[in-house]
Protein backbone atom coordinates (compact mmCIF):
# COMPACT_ATOMS: atom_id res chain seq x y z
CA UNK A 1 0.00 0.00 0.00
CA UNK A 2 1.57 3.61 -0.74
CA UNK A 3 2.64 5.82 1.74
CA UNK A 4 -0.20 8.32 3.48
CA UNK A 5 -0.47 10.99 6.41
CA UNK A 6 -3.25 10.23 8.67
CA UNK A 7 -4.64 12.78 11.01
CA UNK A 8 -6.80 13.16 13.91
CA UNK A 9 -9.27 15.06 13.92
CA UNK A 10 -9.01 14.52 10.02
CA UNK A 11 -9.54 17.78 7.97
CA UNK A 12 -9.97 20.67 10.80
CA UNK A 13 -9.03 21.27 13.84
CA UNK A 14 -9.22 24.58 16.31
CA UNK A 15 -5.61 26.19 16.35
CA UNK A 16 -5.36 25.45 20.18
CA UNK A 17 -5.80 21.67 20.16
CA UNK A 18 -3.77 19.24 20.07
CA UNK A 19 -2.89 17.31 16.24
CA UNK A 20 -2.20 13.78 16.14
CA UNK A 21 0.20 13.01 13.08
CA UNK A 22 1.09 9.74 11.79
CA UNK A 23 2.37 8.13 8.05
CA UNK A 24 1.51 4.46 7.42
CA UNK A 25 2.20 2.32 4.68
CA UNK A 26 6.11 3.18 4.88
CA UNK A 27 8.73 0.11 4.78
CA UNK A 28 10.14 -1.27 7.59
CA UNK A 29 11.99 1.13 9.51
CA UNK A 30 12.50 3.53 6.38
CA UNK A 31 13.71 7.14 6.96
CA UNK A 32 11.42 9.56 6.19
CA UNK A 33 11.74 13.66 6.33
CA UNK A 34 8.24 15.29 7.30
CA UNK A 35 8.03 18.67 6.52
CA UNK A 36 5.03 21.21 7.26
CA UNK A 37 3.92 24.68 5.83
CA UNK A 38 1.67 27.44 5.59
CA UNK A 39 1.28 31.02 4.62
CA UNK A 40 -0.15 33.77 6.43
CA UNK A 41 -2.17 36.49 5.26
CA UNK A 42 0.50 38.91 3.64
CA UNK A 43 1.33 35.43 1.84
CA UNK A 44 4.65 34.90 3.90
CA UNK A 45 5.63 31.30 3.91
CA UNK A 46 6.75 29.29 7.73
CA UNK A 47 7.73 25.76 7.32
CA UNK A 48 9.34 23.12 9.88
CA UNK A 49 10.64 19.67 9.00
CA UNK A 50 12.07 16.57 11.05
CA UNK A 51 13.48 13.14 10.50
CA UNK A 52 11.97 10.33 11.37
CA UNK A 53 12.27 5.86 11.02
CA UNK A 54 9.24 4.23 10.82
CA UNK A 55 9.23 1.52 12.74
CA UNK A 56 8.98 -2.32 11.58
CA UNK A 57 5.44 -2.41 11.03
CA UNK A 58 6.32 0.27 8.57
CA UNK A 59 3.84 2.70 10.79
CA UNK A 60 5.24 6.03 12.12
CA UNK A 61 3.25 7.56 14.76
CA UNK A 62 4.38 11.05 16.18
CA UNK A 63 3.09 10.53 19.65
CA UNK A 64 5.54 7.22 19.64
CA UNK A 65 8.45 8.08 17.66
CA UNK A 66 10.94 10.94 18.50
CA UNK A 67 12.59 13.37 16.08
CA UNK A 68 16.06 12.34 14.71
CA UNK A 69 18.80 14.59 15.10
CA UNK A 70 19.30 17.18 11.75
CA UNK A 71 15.52 18.77 11.52
CA UNK A 72 14.03 21.65 12.98
CA UNK A 73 13.72 19.73 16.36
CA UNK A 74 14.59 16.27 18.30
CA UNK A 75 12.99 14.08 20.78
CA UNK A 76 9.62 12.93 21.16
CA UNK A 77 7.56 16.07 20.06
CA UNK A 78 4.08 15.19 18.76
CA UNK A 79 3.23 18.63 18.12
CA UNK A 80 6.86 19.77 17.13
CA UNK A 81 5.99 19.84 13.56
CA UNK A 82 3.43 23.15 14.34
CA UNK A 83 5.13 24.88 17.18
CA UNK A 84 8.69 24.88 15.09
CA UNK A 85 7.25 26.82 12.06
CA UNK A 86 9.52 29.59 11.02
CA UNK A 87 9.08 32.25 8.69
CA UNK A 88 10.94 32.46 5.62
CA UNK A 89 11.53 36.23 5.75
CA UNK A 90 13.66 37.00 8.68
CA UNK A 91 11.98 38.72 11.79
CA UNK A 92 8.18 38.42 10.74
CA UNK A 93 5.59 37.02 13.28
CA UNK A 94 3.00 35.02 12.83
CA UNK A 95 0.16 36.45 13.58
CA UNK A 96 -3.85 35.69 12.65
CA UNK A 97 -5.51 38.08 11.05
CA UNK A 98 -8.52 37.41 9.59
CA UNK A 99 -10.53 34.31 12.15
CA UNK A 100 -13.06 33.91 10.02
CA UNK A 101 -10.84 31.71 7.86
CA UNK A 102 -8.55 29.27 9.10
CA UNK A 103 -4.89 28.88 8.25
CA UNK A 104 -3.69 25.89 5.89
CA UNK A 105 -1.20 23.28 6.95
CA UNK A 106 0.35 21.38 4.18
CA UNK A 107 2.08 18.34 5.53
CA UNK A 108 4.26 16.08 3.08
CA UNK A 109 6.95 13.18 3.69
CA UNK A 110 9.76 12.87 1.50
CA UNK A 111 12.46 9.65 1.41
CA UNK A 112 15.26 10.02 3.53
CA UNK A 113 17.29 12.39 5.25
CA UNK A 114 19.28 14.33 2.54
CA UNK A 115 19.78 18.15 2.47
CA UNK A 116 17.60 18.33 -0.39
CA UNK A 117 14.04 16.18 0.10
CA UNK A 118 14.20 12.86 -1.55
CA UNK A 119 11.07 11.70 -3.49
CA UNK A 120 7.96 13.08 -2.05
CA UNK A 121 6.21 9.87 -1.09
CA UNK A 122 2.96 11.44 0.57
CA UNK A 123 1.11 14.68 1.22
CA UNK A 124 -2.01 15.79 3.29
CA UNK A 125 -3.38 19.51 4.10
CA UNK A 126 -5.43 19.91 7.17
CA UNK A 127 -7.63 23.28 8.32
CA UNK A 128 -6.17 24.92 11.58
CA UNK A 129 -9.34 27.12 12.27
CA UNK A 130 -10.07 29.42 14.92
CA UNK A 131 -14.09 30.06 15.44
CA UNK A 132 -16.00 26.76 16.85
CA UNK A 133 -19.08 26.13 15.19
CA UNK A 134 -21.42 28.41 16.94
CA UNK A 135 -19.46 31.21 18.13
CA UNK A 136 -20.94 34.65 17.22
CA UNK A 137 -18.46 37.27 15.96
CA UNK A 138 -19.97 40.31 16.61
CA UNK A 139 -18.79 44.03 15.48
CA UNK A 140 -18.98 46.94 18.15
CA UNK A 141 -18.56 50.05 16.98
CA UNK A 142 -20.79 51.79 20.27
CA UNK A 143 -19.89 55.48 21.27
CA UNK A 144 -15.80 56.00 21.07
CA UNK A 145 -15.57 51.98 21.36
CA UNK A 146 -13.80 50.24 18.82
CA UNK A 147 -14.11 46.60 19.43
CA UNK A 148 -15.44 43.01 18.53
CA UNK A 149 -16.91 40.60 20.70
CA UNK A 150 -17.07 37.02 21.02
CA UNK A 151 -20.19 34.78 22.58
CA UNK A 152 -19.93 31.55 22.82
CA UNK A 153 -23.07 29.36 21.59
CA UNK A 154 -26.12 28.94 23.46
CA UNK A 155 -28.02 31.34 25.79
CA UNK A 156 -25.82 32.86 28.42
CA UNK A 157 -25.33 34.87 30.03
CA UNK A 158 -21.46 33.90 30.04
CA UNK A 159 -18.21 35.13 32.10
CA UNK A 160 -16.77 38.01 30.50
CA UNK A 161 -13.49 39.44 29.89
CA UNK A 162 -12.08 42.44 28.07
CA UNK A 163 -8.99 41.25 26.05
CA UNK A 164 -5.96 43.96 25.03
CA UNK A 165 -3.08 43.37 23.48
CA UNK A 166 0.25 45.34 23.12
CA UNK A 167 2.14 47.99 21.23
CA UNK A 168 1.63 46.52 17.67
CA UNK A 169 -2.06 48.55 17.94
CA UNK A 170 -4.86 47.67 15.68
CA UNK A 171 -7.40 45.02 16.68
CA UNK A 172 -5.70 41.23 17.04
CA UNK A 173 -9.21 39.08 17.21
CA UNK A 174 -7.24 35.70 17.13
CA UNK A 175 -6.83 35.00 21.63
CA UNK A 176 -10.04 36.82 22.38
CA UNK A 177 -11.93 34.61 19.62
CA UNK A 178 -10.09 31.52 21.15
CA UNK A 179 -10.60 31.75 24.44
CA UNK A 180 -14.82 32.51 23.37
CA UNK A 181 -14.53 28.70 22.41
CA UNK A 182 -13.91 28.16 25.45
CA UNK A 183 -17.11 29.66 26.90
CA UNK A 184 -16.22 33.18 27.44
CA UNK A 185 -18.06 36.29 26.10
CA UNK A 186 -14.75 37.77 24.84
CA UNK A 187 -14.45 41.71 23.96
CA UNK A 188 -11.34 42.07 21.81
CA UNK A 189 -10.74 46.08 22.30
CA UNK A 190 -8.42 48.02 19.82
CA UNK A 191 -7.22 51.28 21.88
CA UNK A 192 -4.84 53.51 19.00
CA UNK A 193 -3.77 52.76 15.63
CA UNK A 194 -7.34 51.23 14.09
CA UNK A 195 -10.14 53.25 12.52
CA UNK A 196 -10.58 56.83 13.72
CA UNK A 197 -8.89 55.96 17.06
CA UNK A 198 -5.47 57.69 17.65
CA UNK A 199 -2.10 56.39 15.44
CA UNK A 200 0.24 57.01 17.87
CA UNK A 201 1.11 56.13 21.97
CA UNK A 202 1.53 59.61 23.03
CA UNK A 203 -1.04 59.15 25.59
CA UNK A 204 -4.24 57.05 26.53
CA UNK A 205 -7.45 57.88 28.48
CA UNK A 206 -8.91 55.51 30.34
CA UNK A 207 -12.58 57.03 30.37
CA UNK A 208 -12.24 55.34 26.62
CA UNK A 209 -11.60 51.86 28.40
CA UNK A 210 -14.25 52.88 31.20
CA UNK A 211 -16.32 52.68 28.31
CA UNK A 212 -15.61 49.57 27.19
CA UNK A 213 -16.42 47.82 30.86
CA UNK A 214 -19.80 49.53 31.32
CA UNK A 215 -20.65 48.22 27.66
CA UNK A 216 -19.66 44.71 28.74
CA UNK A 217 -21.43 45.21 32.28
CA UNK A 218 -24.67 45.92 30.17
CA UNK A 219 -24.46 43.52 27.95
CA UNK A 220 -27.63 40.90 28.08
CA UNK A 221 -24.84 37.97 26.97
CA UNK A 222 -22.26 38.97 29.87
CA UNK A 223 -22.90 37.35 33.43
CA UNK A 224 -22.22 39.37 36.26
CA UNK A 225 -21.61 41.15 38.95
CA UNK A 226 -18.03 41.49 36.97
CA UNK A 227 -15.71 40.76 34.56
CA UNK A 228 -11.68 39.83 34.04
CA UNK A 229 -9.16 41.64 31.82
CA UNK A 230 -6.37 40.11 30.15
CA UNK A 231 -3.62 42.05 28.59
CA UNK A 232 -0.50 41.03 27.15
CA UNK A 233 2.61 43.51 27.28
CA UNK A 234 1.38 46.87 27.04
CA UNK A 235 -2.26 45.71 27.43
CA UNK A 236 -1.25 44.60 30.74
CA UNK A 237 -0.26 47.78 32.11
CA UNK A 238 -3.51 49.21 30.95
CA UNK A 239 -5.06 46.81 32.35
CA UNK A 240 -3.40 46.94 35.48
CA UNK A 241 -4.67 50.69 35.31
CA UNK A 242 -8.45 49.61 34.32
CA UNK A 243 -8.11 47.13 37.44
CA UNK A 244 -7.03 50.45 39.60
CA UNK A 245 -9.74 53.28 38.29
CA UNK A 246 -12.61 51.58 37.39
CA UNK A 247 -15.21 49.78 38.63
CA UNK A 248 -16.83 46.35 38.25
CA UNK A 249 -13.73 44.33 37.42
CA UNK A 250 -13.11 40.80 39.23
CA UNK A 251 -10.14 38.80 38.18
CA UNK A 252 -6.95 40.62 35.96
CA UNK A 253 -4.52 38.50 34.40
CA UNK A 254 -1.59 39.81 32.58
CA UNK A 255 1.11 38.32 30.27
CA UNK A 256 4.55 39.41 30.52
CA UNK A 257 2.70 42.77 31.69
CA UNK A 258 3.91 45.70 33.70
CA UNK A 259 2.49 47.34 36.97
CA UNK A 260 4.35 50.53 35.84
CA UNK A 261 2.75 53.03 32.87
CA UNK A 262 5.02 52.29 29.99
CA UNK A 263 5.06 53.86 26.81
CA UNK A 264 2.72 56.99 26.99
CA UNK A 265 1.15 59.33 29.53
CA UNK A 266 -2.10 57.78 30.99
CA UNK A 267 -5.08 60.10 31.79
CA UNK A 268 -8.38 59.11 33.81
CA UNK A 269 -10.45 62.47 35.21
CA UNK A 270 -7.85 64.91 37.69
CA UNK A 271 -5.44 61.85 37.69
CA UNK A 272 -2.38 61.87 35.07
CA UNK A 273 0.31 59.45 35.57
CA UNK A 274 3.41 59.45 33.73
CA UNK A 275 5.62 56.78 31.35
CA UNK A 276 8.08 54.94 33.11
CA UNK A 277 11.33 56.77 31.16
CA UNK A 278 13.73 55.39 29.52
CA UNK A 279 17.52 55.40 28.31
CA UNK A 280 17.77 54.26 24.50
CA UNK A 281 22.04 54.04 25.59
CA UNK A 282 21.22 50.88 27.44
CA UNK A 283 20.01 49.42 24.58
CA UNK A 284 22.69 46.61 23.40
CA UNK A 285 22.62 45.61 19.60
CA UNK A 286 24.55 42.42 19.02
CA UNK A 287 27.01 41.17 15.24
CA UNK A 288 23.31 39.96 13.80
CA UNK A 289 21.89 43.43 14.13
CA UNK A 290 19.33 42.93 16.81
CA UNK A 291 18.61 45.20 19.84
CA UNK A 292 18.30 43.91 23.25
CA UNK A 293 15.86 46.77 25.02
CA UNK A 294 15.61 44.32 28.38
CA UNK A 295 17.77 47.14 30.21
CA UNK A 296 16.08 50.35 28.52
CA UNK A 297 13.56 50.69 31.14
CA UNK A 298 14.06 52.76 33.99
CA UNK A 299 13.08 51.36 37.89
CA UNK A 300 9.61 52.75 38.66
CA UNK A 301 11.17 52.22 42.51
CA UNK A 302 13.49 55.11 42.27
CA UNK A 303 12.23 58.83 41.45
CA UNK A 304 11.68 60.50 39.23
CA UNK A 305 10.16 57.38 37.96
CA UNK A 306 8.18 56.18 41.12
CA UNK A 307 4.83 58.49 40.03
CA UNK A 308 4.79 55.77 37.16
CA UNK A 309 4.08 53.13 39.26
CA UNK A 310 0.20 51.93 38.85
CA UNK A 311 -1.60 52.03 42.33
CA UNK A 312 -2.91 48.61 41.27
CA UNK A 313 -3.45 48.42 45.78
CA UNK A 314 -6.90 50.34 45.08
CA UNK A 315 -7.50 47.21 42.55
CA UNK A 316 -10.84 45.29 44.06
CA UNK A 317 -9.97 42.56 41.77
CA UNK A 318 -7.92 38.92 41.97
CA UNK A 319 -4.57 39.37 40.10
CA UNK A 320 -2.92 36.75 37.93
CA UNK A 321 0.86 37.48 36.27
CA UNK A 322 1.95 34.82 33.69
CA UNK A 323 5.65 35.23 33.42
CA UNK A 324 8.14 34.24 30.42
CA UNK A 325 11.74 34.43 32.45
CA UNK A 326 13.23 34.90 29.23
CA UNK A 327 11.28 38.01 28.78
CA UNK A 328 13.98 40.23 27.03
CA UNK A 329 11.08 42.88 26.34
CA UNK A 330 11.20 43.88 29.83
CA UNK A 331 11.52 42.36 33.11
CA UNK A 332 8.50 40.94 33.86
CA UNK A 333 9.15 38.86 36.35
CA UNK A 334 10.51 41.86 38.35
CA UNK A 335 7.41 44.13 37.67
CA UNK A 336 5.09 40.99 38.41
CA UNK A 337 7.46 40.48 42.55
CA UNK A 338 7.42 44.14 43.15
CA UNK A 339 3.22 44.12 42.31
CA UNK A 340 2.50 41.55 44.52
CA UNK A 341 5.16 43.25 47.33
CA UNK A 342 2.68 46.02 46.97
CA UNK A 343 -0.98 44.75 47.31
CA UNK A 344 0.33 42.80 49.87
CA UNK A 345 2.24 45.78 52.04
CA UNK A 346 -1.65 47.56 51.44
CA UNK A 347 -3.18 44.19 53.37
CA UNK A 348 -4.40 43.15 49.87
CA UNK A 349 -4.74 39.53 48.59
CA UNK A 350 -1.15 37.64 47.64
CA UNK A 351 -1.63 37.40 43.51
CA UNK A 352 -0.77 34.47 41.43
CA UNK A 353 2.25 34.47 39.68
CA UNK A 354 3.56 31.74 37.09
CA UNK A 355 6.80 31.87 35.64
CA UNK A 356 7.95 29.68 32.71
CA UNK A 357 11.76 29.35 32.24
CA UNK A 358 12.84 29.48 28.94
CA UNK A 359 9.77 31.57 27.70
CA UNK A 360 9.94 34.86 25.97
CA UNK A 361 8.05 37.78 25.49
CA UNK A 362 4.70 36.64 23.34
CA UNK A 363 3.51 34.30 25.13
CA UNK A 364 0.49 33.39 22.98
CA UNK A 365 -2.47 30.44 22.69
CA UNK A 366 -0.92 27.07 22.02
CA UNK A 367 1.18 25.93 19.33
CA UNK A 368 1.84 29.93 18.02
CA UNK A 369 5.58 29.11 16.56
CA UNK A 370 7.94 31.21 18.98
CA UNK A 371 8.68 34.61 17.57
CA UNK A 372 12.39 35.09 18.74
CA UNK A 373 12.91 38.70 17.19
CA UNK A 374 10.91 40.73 14.93
CA UNK A 375 10.37 44.55 14.09
CA UNK A 376 9.26 46.94 17.41
CA UNK A 377 7.22 49.79 16.42
CA UNK A 378 8.29 51.81 18.86
CA UNK A 379 12.27 51.39 18.12
CA UNK A 380 12.26 50.90 14.69
CA UNK A 381 14.22 48.21 14.67
CA UNK A 382 14.44 44.46 15.20
CA UNK A 383 14.28 43.60 18.42
CA UNK A 384 14.66 40.26 20.45
CA UNK A 385 11.28 38.90 22.56
CA UNK A 386 13.68 36.04 24.31
CA UNK A 387 12.61 32.24 24.52
CA UNK A 388 13.87 29.08 23.71
CA UNK A 389 11.25 26.98 21.17
CA UNK A 390 10.23 24.16 23.38
CA UNK A 391 10.25 25.58 26.26
CA UNK A 392 8.53 27.96 25.32
CA UNK A 393 5.53 25.77 23.59
CA UNK A 394 5.22 24.37 26.50
CA UNK A 395 4.91 27.41 28.49
CA UNK A 396 2.11 28.25 25.97
CA UNK A 397 0.20 25.22 26.45
CA UNK A 398 0.31 25.51 29.89
CA UNK A 399 -0.53 29.32 30.32
CA UNK A 400 -3.40 28.77 28.54
CA UNK A 401 -4.79 26.07 30.80
CA UNK A 402 -3.79 28.95 34.03
CA UNK A 403 -5.56 31.65 32.17
CA UNK A 404 -9.04 30.01 31.58
CA UNK A 405 -8.86 28.31 34.88
CA UNK A 406 -8.05 31.59 36.73
CA UNK A 407 -10.82 33.52 35.22
CA UNK A 408 -13.75 30.59 35.88
CA UNK A 409 -12.66 30.27 39.55
CA UNK A 410 -13.28 33.94 40.14
CA UNK A 411 -16.14 34.88 37.20
CA UNK A 412 -18.10 31.62 37.55
CA UNK A 413 -16.98 30.69 41.41
CA UNK A 414 -16.25 27.28 39.67
CA UNK A 415 -13.11 25.71 41.56
CA UNK A 416 -9.94 26.13 39.48
CA UNK A 417 -8.90 22.21 38.23
CA UNK A 418 -12.23 21.34 37.36
CA UNK A 419 -13.80 21.55 34.07
CA UNK A 420 -16.26 24.19 32.77
CA UNK A 421 -20.07 23.35 33.47
CA UNK A 422 -20.73 26.58 30.84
Amino acid sequence: MAPSIRLSPAARSLFDEPLAIAVQGLGPRQQVTLQTSLRDETGELFQASAHYQAGDDGELDLARCPALPGGSFSGLEPMGLLWALQPQKPFWRLIKRDVQSPFLLQLEVFEGHGERPGRLLAQAQHERAFLRDGVRRVPVREGRIRATLFLPPGDGPFPGIIDLYGTGGGLPEYRACLLANHGFAVLALAFYSYEDLPTGMKEFHLEYFEEAVNYMLHHTQVKGPGIGLLGHSKGGDLCVSMASFLKGIIATALINGSVANVGAVLRYKNITIPPLGINPKRIKVGKSGIADIIDVLNSPLEEPDQQSFIPLEKAECCFLFIVGQDDHNWKSEFFAVEGSKRLQAHGKEKPEIVCYPGAGHYIEPPFFPMCAASMHLLFGKPVMWGGEPKAHCEAQIDAWKQIQAFFRKHLTGEPSGTSSKL
